[in-house]
């Protein structure tokens, strides 16, 4: 297997990073700032990034069969069109709850389009914090970010066993997917949100965007909502 390589290629600053999804067709990385309510794009051919701006905190996004993307919007399911930037409700839950919002969002195999407010996947170490965000590789083992671990973990689904960790110069590592030239490359986003003045300056790339290279494994292609 070939050495690890962890490099941040996007300094974005987000106050809390989530929802990165690898779009093939154009090359990009999509990925949402929750409390900043933007949906960003980033080209990994040119490194420029393009930002949309919603009315309510984004937490999620996902890319859309018929074209396009949809994200949950504050208790909103929502169209993006990218092109003149804006977004349609496709649906709304929840409309009696003040405050509330999606925590996150995923489309399965099917091509439906799942989000939750709050979830707990299974039980992890104790020193791996809070688990967050994650992706499946090729060989069927998750890959999950660990909020305030500050590293993603692989894990065999069956077992429960760590297989794998991967340890990132940032404290609050929030989700990840696989992305790049057949899905070799990992990447990580992470929050800026809630990390004390001084300790930022040992980690300034907080709420950047992370590349993985030479993890051994490859993932699959994200799934499109078909609605």
């Amino acid at each position: 297997m070939s050495s690890i390589k962890i490099q941040c290629v996007l300094l974005e600053n987000c106050r809390c990073g989530e929802s990165p999804v690898w779009e093939e067709a154009s090359n990009s990385l999509l990925f949402v700032d929750i409390p900043t309510r933007k949906v960003c794009r980033w080209d990994s051919l040119t490194k420029q990034v393009q930002r949309m701006s919603v009315d309510a905190p984004v937490s999620s996004v996902a890319l859309r069969q018929s074209g396009g993307y949809v994200a949950t919007i504050g208790t909103k399911f929502c169209a993006l069109n990218w092109e003149d930037q804006s977004a349609v409700v496709l649906a709304t839950v929840d409309k009696d709850k003040k405050n509330n919002r999606f925590n996150d969002g995923k489309v399965d195999p099917a091509g439906r389009y799942f989000a939750a407010n709050r979830r707990s996947i299974y039980k992890l170490e104790k020193e791996e914090q809070i688990p967050d965000g994650m992706c499946i590789d090729a060989e069927g083992k998750l890959w999950v970010a660990c909020y305030n671990g500050g590293r993603v973990i692989r894990v065999d689904p069956q077992t429960g066993k760590r297989l794998q960790t991967v340890k990132l110069p940032v404290d609050k590592t929030t989700s990840c997917c696989f992305g790049g030239k057949d899905y070799s490359e990992m990447y990580v986003t992470c929050a800026r949100d809630g990390i004390a003045p001084q300790s930022l300056l040992r980690q300034p790339e907080a709420g950047g965007i992370f590349k993985i290279t030479g993890l051994g494994v490859k993932g699959i292609a994200p799934f499109s909502y078909t609605g």
